[in-house]
């Protein structure tokens, strides 16, 4: 049944759709991050050391890079439906297969073949949750469906493995996992559709229904800005993810349970901010709340610069940096991506973000703040945070606005011609 943009508008198939591709993402989220609290037990029995867990976690960013910049045109020429249910099904299962690995090659192996599934599924499930969206709820449920891989990945996943393996081996945490997964991709079977081009056009600011080629996403201005405005962004993710705790603990010497409680900052942050602020694009559009968003991040930074060593002033400081970071990724992974190009080309354009930013700023970030680190000493990697978000606010001045509700307000309906640049 093909949807329609009136007052027949299906609003149960939305919210049902909405909500298994949330649980699917939310899923790739516990999938990618449990074994983070599961490396102390792993080490042991696998013989790996902190080396293995970096390249593990490399090998995982850069196949989801490569997998998201090519198979989000194979979900526009096909229909989503062709990739996003095998996706499921594929890193669901290799999830389990984890729990078995030999030793660090295989597990490498079972982890990049994952990563390829999962990098599959993000910008597919991205644009079916927006072909879903009535127009005027496209920030929001886009919020929603990208909000659970915080609060699963890094809300629930530690507390949930930590708590298994009172109870059970951890290689069986691995198996139980995929069980989910097998349910969520059996129900988005029954209930996905493929979206005609036409319907789909409802969701983008060319409503051009044409064919194009994939390369042709670069001539639409977003796009190359987009593509380093993720750079921005998740050089801003990784520094205070992967060498916080460093910096928390060597330079400010706090203790293990501090820099925990603080650490939890960055679920937190970036749950409130994926749900909140691209809901809120949908009213005010997404340029006003990305520039908020950035000036708010920096903020953020500055305060956590400032913060000393006490413990809630650090806490509350990253809070507020990472809930805005998460709703710059969002918007610019989602609506700002896809919006901005005909219906064709709209998983081409997110995967295409999302694929630079993952390979570029999941592997070129992480060297470059380890070389700060250790040359210049742990503390200046916030400056480096602070940098890439300034440069990120000179990308956000030059983006065009693609809210539906914002761009038939001020009578700027663009065509293709007009939104080439």
């Amino acid at each position: 049944m093909t949807q329609q943009h009136s007052a027949q508008w299906d609003a149960r198939y939305e919210w049902k759709t909405v909500a298994l591709l949330a649980l699917g993402f939310g899923l790739v989220g516990i999938d990618r991050f449990m074994i983070l609290p599961l490396f102390p037990v792993m080490a042991q029995a696998l013989h790996l050391d902190y080396q293995d867990l970096g390249n593990i976690t490399g090998i995982l960013a850069v196949a989801w890079g490569i997998a998201a910049l090519f198979m989000g045109n194979l979900s526009d020429r096909f229909g989503h439906r062709k990739v996003i249910i095998p996706a499921i099904v594929v890193f669901s299962l290799l999830a389990g297969f984890s729990g078995f690995a030999a030793g660090v090659g295989s597990l490498m192996l079972i982890r990049a073949c994952m990563g390829f599934a999962e990098g599959a599924y993000t910008p597919a499930s991205i644009v079916a949750t927006l072909d879903a969206s009535k127009p005027t709820r496209q920030g929001l449920n886009i919020g929603i469906q990208q909000t659970a891989l915080p609060l699963f990945g890094l809300g629930f996943a530690p507390i949930l493995v930590t708590q298994l393996l009172k109870v059970i081996d951890w290689h069986w945490i691995f198996a139980l996992v995929s069980i989910p997964g097998l349910v969520i991709a059996w129900l988005l079977h029954k209930t996905l559709r493929d979206t005609a081009v036409s319907t789909a056009a409802l969701h983008t600011a060319t409503h051009d229904v044409a064919r194009h080629r994939w390369t042709d996403v670069f001539r639409y201005r977003n796009i190359p800005l987009n593509m380093l405005g993720m750079l921005c962004w998740l050089t801003t993710l990784v520094v205070l993810s992967a060498l916080f705790p460093s910096y928390l603990v060597d330079y400010l010497h706090l203790e293990l349970a501090q820099m925990g409680f603080i650490l939890s900052a960055i679920g937190f942050g970036g749950t409130l901010g994926t749900l909140a602020m691209p809901a809120l694009s949908d009213r005010l559009g997404r340029k006003p709340v990305m520039l908020v968003s950035v000036i708010g991040a920096c903020a953020g930074l500055v305060m956590l610069m400032q913060s000393g060593r006490d413990p809630v002033y650090l806490f509350a400081s990253l809070l507020v940096t990472l809930f805005f970071t998460f709703s710059m990724i969002c918007l610019t992974v989602g609506p700002l991506s896809a919006e901005a190009v005909p219906a064709s080309l709209m998983s081409t354009a997110s995967g295409i973000v999302i694929g630079t930013g993952e390979i570029f700023g999941g592997g070129a970030a992480p060297a470059i703040a380890g070389y700060v680190a250790k040359h210049f000493g742990i503390q200046y990697i916030l400056h480096l945070a602070l940098g890439s978000l300034v440069l990120g606010f000179i990308v956000v001045l030059a983006l065009r606005e693609t809210a539906p509700a914002r761009v038939a307000s001020q009578g700027k309906r663009r065509t293709a011609p007009s939104n080439v640049t």
